[in-house]
């Protein structure tokens, strides 16, 4: 924003009810963006096994420890940004980041 010079980003928080939350932020018809926006979000709660065992690789076992039917904490976050420049001789940049976690399966 204070190098464009021109536009402000306009921002969207959200909160998530099983916890965490997330913004997005938002640059519009700016002197340098055309457009620009950035991604955050932080969630965190409780899994069915099933759905932790969809997710893994076959042959491990991340639910070991837990009861059966008893569900797995679990904490994920993701990061993303897209900027597009307005002179057309300059790229557009993107990219994605992404982490899962969760408790169980130690040893």
């Amino acid at each position: 924003q204070d190098i464009d010079g021109k536009a402000t980003f306009q921002e969207d928080a959200w909160v998530r009810e099983n916890g965490g939350g997330g913004m997005s932020r938002v640059l519009c018809d700016g002197n340098v963006f055309e457009k620009a926006g950035v991604n955050l979000s932080v969630v965190y709660g409780s899994m069915p096994q099933e759905a932790l065992q969809a997710a893994t690789e076959r042959g491990v076992d991340r639910a070991k420890g837990y009861k059966p039917g008893e569900r797995v904490p679990f904490f994920a976050c993701g990061l993303s940004s897209v900027m597009h420049p307005k002179n057309p001789h300059c790229p557009t940049m993107h990219f994605n980041y992404r982490y899962f976690e969760t408790d169980g399966g130690g040893e």
